[in-house]
C-alpha cells in the first residue's frame, strides 16, 4: 500500500474515533439521503413567490399546503444537507436566507405562526391555529439552520426568536402554555400533561428579554405521571404516542442535563421507547405488523390520519391509547438514539416490502392485518426519522443546537444542571 494512502487512512480512522460516528447500514444510508430529499425537492422554490422555502405538509397529498413544523425540519435539513454532502454550502445558505425572509413576512400572533399555510402564497390554509409546538418545532429549525450558516442567516434567524413573547401563550393562573389561538375561537387546550412540549420550555425560559421569558414555574407545572410497560419506570405522555418521546430530543441533547426534580429526559425516552418496542413484541400474535417492525405513534392509517395511536402506559389507568396493528416506520427511527439495535431490526424488515417503499425512502404507514399501505410521506415523520439519524451518526444537529447560548440559557434558567 502507497505510504500517502496508508497515511489517508489512519487520519481518516483517528478522526472518526474522534468524531464518535456511527456507520450507517445501506438500509439506514436509503432512509437517511431519501428523508433529505423529501425537504430539498418539496419546497417551494420559486425565488419570487410570497412562499419561498416553505415545506409541504405531505405528498402528494395535499397539494399546495406547507406546514410550519414541516419547515422547520426542513431547516435543519439544510444543514444536514450540506455536511453529507449532498447540497453546498452556498445552496443551503440561499434557501435557508430566503425561508427565513418568508417567515419574516407571514401573519404571526406574537411571533407564534399559523400550523398549515398556503404554500405558494404564505397565507393561512384551512381555518388552521396558530400552534405553540408546530412553531416551537419551526424556530428550533431556525436557529439551528442560523448558527450553522451565520452572517445574514444568524441575524433573521435571530429576529425571529427574539420577537416572540412566550407569555402571550400561556395561561396566566394556571401556568401551561396554551397549544393554540385562533382568531375565531381565543386560546384553545393547555400542554398540562408531558407530551413532545418539551422544546416549548427551553426555547421560552432563553428568550434575553425579561417581559418575553417565561420562568420556571410554566416548567415544572405540568404532570408528571409514571408507568411502564417491561420497561423501568418512566414519565409517560396521554396516548403513549411514540413521537412524544422523540421530537424535542431531535434538538436538545438531554444526555447528561437533569432539572430540579432529577429527571433525565434522555433516559425517560430511552425507557419509553422499550416500552413501546416490549409491548409490540408481546402482541405480535394479534397484529401482523407487530411481527417484523414496532413503533407505535400518530401517523395515517387505513382510516385517515389517527393521532390516538400509542401504548401503554397511557392517561391515567392505561385505557386512553389506541391500536389497531398500524404502524409508521417513523415511530421507531425517531428512537434510533435511545435504541438502536431495535430500530435498525425492524428497518431492515420493513425495506423488505416493496410497497412501502418509494422516492423519500419509507412510506408514511402500514397494515399488514388488512395489507394496506400508506401513500403519502409525511413531513414530520420524515423529519424526525431525518434529524434523529443525524444525531445517532455524528450528532450534528445536537452539536449545533447546544452550542446556541439561547438553548443554554434556557436549560440554567429552568434549573437543569449538567451531570458527567
Amino acid at each position: 500500500m502507497p505510504k500517502k494512502l496508508l497515511i489517508s487512512y489512519i487520519l481518516l480512522f483517528f478522526f472518526t474515533l474522534l468524531l464518535g460516528s456511527n456507520q450507517l447500514t445501506e438500509n439506514l444510508m436509503k432512509e437517511y439521503k431519501g428523508s433529505f430529499l423529501y425537504f430539498w425537492e418539496q419546497a417551494n422554490t420559486d425565488e419570487k413567490s410570497p412562499g419561498y422555502g416553505l415545506i409541504r405538509d405531505r405528498y402528494p397529498g395535499s397539494p399546495g399546503i406547507a406546514s410550519i413544523a414541516s419547515t422547520g425540519f426542513g431547516l435543519t435539513a439544510l444543514v444536514i444537507g450540506v455536511e453529507e454532502g449532498w447540497i453546498s454550502k452556498e445552496e443551503g445558505t440561499k434557501r435557508a436566507l430566503g425561508t427565513m425572509n418568508t417567515l419574516l413576512n407571514l401573519e404571526n400572533f406574537h411571533g407564534f405562526f399559523y400550523h398549515f399555510l398556503d404554500m405558494n402564497t404564505g397565507k393561512r390554509a384551512w381555518n388552521s391555529e396558530i400552534s405553540t409546538i408546530d412553531t416551537a418545532i419551526l424556530i428550533c429549525g431556525v436557529l439551528t439552520a442560523g448558527k450553522y450558516f451565520g452572517g445574514q442567516v444568524w441575524d433573521k434567524a435571530k429576529q425571529l426568536y427574539e420577537r416572540i413573547n412566550w407569555n402571550k401563550m400561556v395561561h396566566p393562573v394556571k401556568n401551561h402554555f396554551y397549544m393554540a389561538y385562533t382568531p375565531e375561537r381565543g386560546f384553545e387546550g393547555y400542554w398540562d400533561f408531558y407530551a413532545e412540549q418539551l422544546m416549548l420550555y427551553v426555547l421560552g425560559a432563553g428568550a434575553p428579554l425579561e417581559k418575553n421569558r417565561i420562568w420556571e414555574d410554566v416548567y415544572y407545572s405540568f404532570r408528571r405521571n409514571y408507568g411502564s410497560y417491561k420497561s423501568e419506570k418512566f414519565i409517560h405522555s396521554w396516548f403513549g404516542s411514540l413521537f412524544t418521546y422523540q421530537y424535542s430530543h431531535a434538538w436538545i441533547d438531554f444526555r447528561n442535563w437533569y432539572d430540579k426534580l432529577n429527571v433525565n429526559w434522555y433516559q425517560n425516552s430511552v425507557h419509553a421507547s422499550l416500552a413501546n418496542y416490549n409491548y409490540c413484541k408481546d402482541n405480535a400474535d394479534k397484529f401482523k405488523s407487530f411481527s417484523i417492525g414496532w413503533g407505535v405513534t400518530a401517523c395515517d392509517t387505513p382510516q385517515g390520519y389517527n393521532g390516538l395511536l400509542g401504548t401503554p402506559p397511557s392517561g391515567n389507568n392505561n385505557t386512553v391509547h389506541k391500536v389497531d396493528g398500524t404502524i409508521a416506520p417513523a415511530g421507531a427511527l425517531g428512537s434510533i438514539v435511545f435504541t438502536p439495535k431495535e430500530v435498525i431490526w425492524a428497518l431492515d424488515n420493513y425495506y423488505k416490502l416493496p410497497d412501502l417503499v418509494g422516492k423519500y425512502g419509507l412510506k408514511d404507514a402500514f397494515n399488514l392485518d388488512v395489507n394496506w399501505f400508506a401513500n403519502d410521506y409525511i413531513g414530520i415523520d420524515k423529519g424526525i426519522t431525518l434529524l434523529m439519524i443525524a444525531n445517532y451518526k455524528s450528532e450534528i444537529v445536537w452539536k449545533v443546537f447546544m452550542n446556541i447560548q439561547y438553548v443554554q440559557n434556557g436549560l440554567k434558567n429552568l434549573g437543569f444542571v449538567r451531570k458527567k
